[in-house]
């Protein structure tokens, strides 16, 4: 089947995208273990896809992050990548509420020698970054990735611009949700909780944000520096 640009832009057919993936995803042997142990799990969907983490780690090293927050770390995927991506000597907390899935991410992270840049939080995404804040974390961190219960996303984005420094990102995971968010007949919690947080994000003035098209949709949220 062969690709369609138009004005909507390009039909990302699943021979382009296998195209995409061997022409510019270069991943690390740990990464393609943890990928590929996950892909026998019941939950495997649940993992972003290759050409997602790359742009996620593209964005951690174009802010040059030094603090990486990951709310939904599932078996380690992304948090393989960030930890390659964070700046020398800097730490990416990675945070799931759990303990199983949070095993097989750090008996990786072990064989990869990742450990001493990963900082694992079992427990609720919430909890975790309020943890943070009394922490002293407020306006510290480069980056923030949310792939955890949608219905909470509104709590996460208050909570990680409290925690994100300026020109720090906020990254939201599954906002197109398989396309569910554009049907009309979907009112689920989930979907419309995925619908609300695009449009808050898109009427903050306080921000700029881009929702991306990228796996199943990428929303990304910028706190700008101080004029």
């Amino acid at each position: 089947m062969t690709a369609k640009f138009s004005r909507d832009g390009l039909n990302l057919t699943r021979h382009l995208l296998d195209y995409v993936r061997r022409c510019s995803v270069v991943e690390s042997d740990a990464q393609r273990a943890i990928r590929e142990e996950t892909a026998g799990l019941e939950m495997a969907r649940m993992m972003i896809s290759p050409e997602q983490a790359q742009v996620m780690a593209f964005l951690a090293r174009l802010v040059r992050a030094a603090r990486i927050v990951e709310v939904g770390t599932f078996t380690g995927y992304s948090a393989s990548w960030f930890a390659e991506a964070v700046e020398p000597g800097g730490k990416v907390v990675a945070c799931d509420k759990n303990a199983e899935y949070m095993a097989i991410a750090r008996r990786h992270w072990e064989r990869a020698g990742l450990s001493d840049r990963i900082e694992s939080r079992l427990g609720p995404g919430a909890d975790s970054l309020r943890d943070l804040l009394s922490e002293g974390w407020a306006g510290t961190v480069d980056l923030i990735f949310i792939d955890a219960d949608k219905t909470g996303c509104q709590t996460y984005y208050e909570l990680g611009l409290q925690l994100l420094r300026p020109g720090g990102i906020l990254l939201f995971d599954n906002v197109l949700w398989g396309g569910s968010v554009a049907d009309p007949s979907d009112t689920t919690d989930d979907t419309e909780a995925l619908r609300q947080i695009a449009a808050t994000a898109a009427g903050d003035p306080s921000v700029a944000s881009a929702l991306m098209t990228i796996g199943d949709g990428l929303l990304a949220v910028l706190k700008p520096h101080a004029p």
